[in-house]
């Protein structure tokens, strides 16, 4: 199941529309039980790295988002910030990337 991750930043609507009129089925997780049986990770995000990061973090699901896809080996597909945030650092902010 796709799974877009809703940890408040991100036009999710615009994906679950688009998805929607794909006849596609997905799945939004807006806490870590949610991404327990993704199989496929959206990582949507609009704005500061370092605000992004934060609110991963906050949401709860940051470990599990690390266990899915180190472990499960899980494909994630980061979109704009979503897509800075996968790397180790950016050189827009000073917190650390999921890596």
């Amino acid at each position: 199941m796709i799974t877009i991750i809703d940890y408040g930043l991100g036009n999710i609507r615009a994906f679950v529309n688009i998805y929607h009129q794909l006849n596609i089925p997905i799945k939004i997780a807006a806490q870590y039980d949610d991404l327990k049986e993704a199989t496929k990770v959206i990582l949507p995000g609009v704005g500061a790295f370092d605000y992004a990061m934060q609110k991963l973090e906050m949401s709860g699901m940051r470990q599990t988002l690390d266990e899915i896809v180190l472990h499960r080996h899980v494909p994630v597909l980061g979109i704009c910030v979503g897509m800075q945030m996968l790397a180790c650092f950016s050189e827009e902010g000073w917190l650390p990337g999921l890596g």
